[in-house]
């Protein structure tokens, strides 16, 4: 018991009452003495209301409890009791820290585990934030639990990272594993016993293929875009959102980047889709649809099994389908499917496989002297020595810092040689197709190989920077002029006018005469 001394009769504050009840009964008893006392004594009596206050309600402070004519304000106190979520969910990778994990390929090969500070580094924002929730003086966060749902691959260097930034202890609930995300939330619900419109949870990735805000907005979870990170008012403006968005608790209601609400409608299962293969394999035999319709270009599964009999597909065939959702794990994927039928007339346009590069190193497999292109990844390995494709020039420059103009160089390249083979022709630029080449073998290299002077001068690239998988280019070839194609991962259809292809090119009986030849560095290890 605290007592208070004053020239008014002193009071006795039971801090402790055995029931709910009795707490609610003091509370209006002293509310009632509260705005007939003066000033001075009514400060003090805030004070020590205090402890009293935040056992009541996490968020419950004497200066939010009591209006300014000394009666308590209700409407707070119910507000305060449901403005935080009961858990705070946040992603790791390019939302809490950067780079993403999987993309420090020289750690990993060289087996060595990232520092933190050094080689991954926490977003400024999310310092401020983690000290707030540290420092919690006013016991906002008190009846919040925080936890961690992340997909990544780099499963040991997350947790030891988390371990580096001190961050373990500030997490309740840590899911870390490849998967989809709806599968971390899953444990989340089932080992904290908190329902997902109490979460609200931060991701850089929205949708498609790898999203993970969308899918997670639909099990009732309110999601926050935050592509560059959380940084800035993402936090807050998250928070405050999370305040009104728990009047209705709408499922699929997804805080976007730029402040803005975006609620996302479970498909119509009647409705027809048509979209493009993005993605096939054949060993497991599912896809990937990139839906051009009303679900604004996101990429939808399917199975084998949901193709008529006997049908075969390729990546850039056309299909109509329906949406199923399943109702045990909240999946979607493309019902029904059809193979859209063609125009009759289609003599004038061709249909090759292309894949994106960025500059410079597009522009150097354009003009002849990059021959090797390696890839950590499998994208060339399904196709077979001959295979022609479209090469098409992503919209960024590749961030090697220069290192292929060193490599260049020691093959005795001046600069103006350099700059003329590292540049596109007058007419070609980003987003188009701008060449088309044909593939040799595809092989495998040990990071010694990949070190020879000549290997490295092939691909533009130093050894360390080099992909383990090697695919060479037997020759390639400018268009006749450069084709507008929308640009994706991996190998992908475009549709372009035949009579941009180079003659020779399509002629089943082309023995490469009439391209120019192109000399390509030829494995022999």
């Amino acid at each position: 018991r605290r007592h208070c001394r004053h020239p008014a009769p002193t009071i006795t504050i039971t801090s402790h009452p055995s029931t709910p009840g009795q707490l609610s009964l003091e509370l209006l008893l002293l509310t009632m003495l509260f705005v007939t006392m003066n000033p001075l004594f009514r400060s003090r009596l805030a004070f020590l209301l205090a402890p009293m206050l935040c056992r009541g309600s996490a968020f419950m402070t004497p200066a939010k409890s009591f209006a300014s004519n000394g009666a308590m304000s209700t409407a707070t106190t119910s507000s305060s009791l449901h403005s935080l979520p009961s858990l705070v969910v946040f992603d790791l990778d390019n939302t809490l820290w950067t780079p993403e994990l999987y993309q420090l390929r020289k750690l990993a090969r060289s087996n060595k585990y990232p520092v933190a500070h050094k080689d991954v580094k926490l977003f400024p924002a999310v310092k401020e934030i983690i000290e707030q929730i540290k420092n919690d003086q006013d016991g906002r966060f008190a009846n919040t639990k925080f936890a961690v749902a992340s997909r990544t691959k780099s499963v040991d260097w997350a947790h030891d990272l988390l371990e580096q930034f001190e961050l373990k202890e500030l997490f309740d609930y840590v899911e870390i594993f490849p998967g989809d995300k709806k599968q971390h939330f899953s444990k989340l619900k089932s080992v904290s016993g908190i329902d997902y419109s109490e979460m609200i949870f931060f991701d850089d990735a929205r949708d498609g293929r790898y999203g993970n805000c969308e899918p997670v907005s639909h099990l009732g979870v309110l999601s926050v875009h935050c592509p560059n990170g959380i940084v800035d008012d993402v936090w807050t403006n998250a928070l405050q959102h999370f305040k009104d968005w728990s009047a209705h608790k709408t499922p699929g209601t997804i805080v976007e980047w730029n402040n803005k609400i975006t609620t996302i409608k479970d498909a119509d299962p009647n409705e027809r889709h048509t979209g493009e293969v993005k993605y096939i394999n054949r060993e497991k035999r599912f896809g990937f649809i990139t839906d051009g319709g009303s679900r604004g270009a996101k990429d939808v599964f399917f199975h084998f099994s949901a193709l008529p009999d006997g049908t075969e597909v390729e990546e850039g065939d056309e299909l109509s389908f329906t949406i199923s959702s399943d109702s045990t794990n909240g999946k979607v994927a493309a019902a029904n499917i059809e193979i859209s039928k063609k125009d009759e007339d289609e003599s004038d346009c061709v249909n090759l496989r292309a894949f994106s590069m960025n500059l410079p190193f597009a522009a150097l497999l354009s003009n002849g002297y990059k021959t090797l292109e390696t890839r950590n990844g499998t994208m060339f390995t399904p196709y077979p020595e001959g295979t022609k494709m479209l090469l098409h020039v992503g919209q960024r420059i590749y961030p090697d810092g220069n290192r292929h103009i060193d490599v260049m160089k020691s093959g005795n390249l001046d600069d103006n040689e350099i700059q003329a083979l590292k540049s596109l022709p007058p007419g070609y630029t980003k987003g188009m197709a701008v060449a088309i080449v044909e593939l040799g073998k595809t092989y495998e290299t040990t990071l010694e190989q990949r070190c020879d002077p000549d290997f490295q001068r092939a691909v533009a690239a130093f050894g360390q920077d080099s992909g383990m998988r090697a695919t060479q280019i037997k020759r390639v070839e400018y268009l006749k002029r450069g084709v507008k194609v929308s640009g994706r991962g991996g190998v992908f259809k475009a549709k372009v006018d035949r009579d941009t292809i180079p003659d020779g090119w399509l002629d089943d009986d082309d023995d490469g005469t009439k391209a120019e030849k192109v000399v390509y560095y030829s494995a022999t290890f």
